[in-house]
C-alpha cells in the first residue's frame, strides 16, 4: 500500500497536522495503535493557549468548535502553602488567555472535523526504515505495511519514528506524578474541594507537589508529584491499591489533611506516570521524506506546554506542506527551522520552573512572585 502522507498517531498533534492538510486539499493518512477512540481515558484538563495551542485551532478552521467546549471558570488558580494557607488565590478573569478544555472532548473534535477513514485504527507501529530518494516503509504489528513519500512521527514519548532521524532516547527526570480522582467532590469529599476551588490549586516544597484541576461532573483530578529516583516507585505495589495509597500519602506526612484527602479519599485506583524527557535542544540534521512533531520531537517534563506545542506543530507543518507544493524538502526545511527553537525556549523556560521548585522552602512563594508577575508557572 502506497501513501504520500502518512502520519503516525492520533494524538492532537498528528490530527491537527492533518486537519489543516485536509483544508488545503491534501489527503493524508493518520495511523493509530489503539483499537478505537474510546479504547481508552484521554487525560484531563488542558490550558490551551492564545499563543500557540490557539493559533492551532485557528489553522485548523476550529475556533468557534474550541470555544464550544471551554469550561468557565476552569483558569482561576490557587497556590496553598503545604499547611493548607491559602498564598494566592485568583479567579478565572475572563479573557480566555488560557481556558482550559477537556483533552477528550478537543481530541475528538478533530476527529469529527476529518473525513471518514483518515484515521486507520488498530494499526500498532513496530518499525519503520528507509527506501531512499525519500520514501519509507512502516511495519505495524498485523505484519502490514505502508509506504511513504512524507512520514511524520507523531506518535510520543517513545515514537517508532525518531529513530529514522535521531539515536536519541527520553531519560528519566527523577520525578513521577501519581494520578487520582475524586468524584462528586462538593458532596462526598468538600474539604478538598473548597481547598481546590474553582479551577486548579498547587501545593508545592522542593521534593513534592500536589496539583490538582476542577474538571466537569464536579471532578477532582490530582497529580501527586514526588522527586525520587525511579526504582524507588519500583518498591510500591500499585497493584495493592490501599497500599500504594497509604505509601504515597506518608510521604505527605504533615500536610495539611484537605490536601493530602486528594490522595487518600481517591475513587480511583492511584495510577503511577514516571516523567520522561529528551534533551533540551533536541534536533536532527534534515532527512529527506521525515520528520517529527510533539512528544516525539521534544518530549520534556510536563509544563503545560505539551499539547499546545503538538498541535502548533502540526498546524505549521500543514501549512509548510501547503505553501509548497510539491517540494517536500522545502517545506521540511521550513518547518523544522521554526519547531527547533521554539521547543528548545519551551524547555528551557521547564527547566528553570523546575529549579525555582527545588528553591528550598521558598517554592510556594516562587509560584506566588510568578503569578503576581502576571507570568502564571505552566501547569505541571
Amino acid at each position: 500500500m502506497t501513501s504520500d502522507v502518512t502520519i503516525i498517531g492520533a494524538g492532537l498533534g498528528g490530527l491537527a497536522l492533518a486537519r489543516v492538510l485536509h483544508l488545503h486539499g491534501i489527503p493524508a493518512a493518520v495511523y493509530e495503535a489503539e483499537p478505537s477512540p474510546a479504547s481508552r481515558a484521554q487525560g484531563g484538563m488542558l490550558d490551551i493557549h492564545d499563543y500557540n495551542g490557539q493559533i492551532a485551532l485557528e489553522a485548523a478552521g476550529l475556533t468557534d468548535e474550541f470555544r464550544a467546549l471551554i469550561l468557565e471558570g476552569r483558569q482561576a488558580m490557587r497556590v496553598l502553602d503545604p499547611d493548607g494557607t491559602v498564598l494566592f488565590d485568583k479567579a478565572d478573569d475572563g479573557t480566555g488567555g488560557r481556558p482550559e478544555v477537556q483533552r477528550g472532548e478537543l481530541r475528538q473534535m478533530l476527529l469529527d472535523s476529518l473525513p471518514a477513514g483518515t484515521v486507520r485504527w488498530g494499526h500498532k507501529v513496530i518499525g519503520a526504515r528507509s527506501l531512499g530518494d525519500g520514501r519509507h516503509e512502516v511495519t505495524f504489528a498485523d505484519g502490514s505495511t505502508v509506504v511513504t513519500g512524507l512520514l511524520v512521527g507523531a506518535d510520543g514519548a517513545w515514537s517508532k519514528v525518531r529513530p529514522l532521524l535521531s539515536s536519541v532516547t527520553p531519560e528519566y527526570t527523577g520525578r513521577s506524578v501519581v494520578d487520582t480522582y475524586l468524584f462528586d467532590a462538593g458532596v462526598r469529599h468538600p474539604a478538598a474541594a473548597k481547598a481546590v476551588g474553582g479551577g486548579s490549586m498547587i501545593a508545592v516544597t522542593p521534593d513534592r507537589e500536589i496539583f490538582a484541576h476542577r474538571e466537569k461532573g464536579d471532578t477532582l483530578h490530582a497529580y501527586v508529584g514526588l522527586r525520587r529516583p525511579r526504582d524507588w516507585f519500583d518498591t510500591i505495589d500499585f497493584t495493592d491499591s490501599a497500599a500504594a495509597t497509604a505509601r504515597i500519602a506518608q510521604e505527605f506526612d504533615g500536610w495539611a489533611p484537605e490536601l493530602t484527602a486528594l490522595i487518600t479519599e481517591a475513587d480511583t485506583a492511584p495510577v503511577l506516570r514516571p516523567l520522561y524527557a529528551l534533551p533540551t535542544g533536541h534536533r536532527w540534521d534534515r532527512v529527506p521524506g521525515v520528520t517529527l512533531l510533539g512528544d516525539a520531537a521534544h518530549l520534556a517534563a510536563p509544563n503545560g506546554e505539551g499539547a499546545n506545542l503538538a498541535m502548533l506543530d502540526g498546524a505549521e507543518l500543514g501549512k509548510a506542506l501547503a505553501a509548497h507544493p510539491g517540494d517536500v524538502e522545502a517545506a521540511l526545511s521550513v518547518y523544522e527551522r521554526e519547531l527547533f527553537p521554539r521547543s528548545a525556549e519551551a524547555a528551557d523556560f521547564a527547566t528553570a520552573e523546575a529549579h525555582a521548585a527545588d528553591s528550598g522552602n521558598a517554592a510556594p512563594h516562587e509560584l506566588v512572585a510568578a503569578f503576581t508577575r502576571h507570568e502564571p508557572p505552566r501547569a505541571r
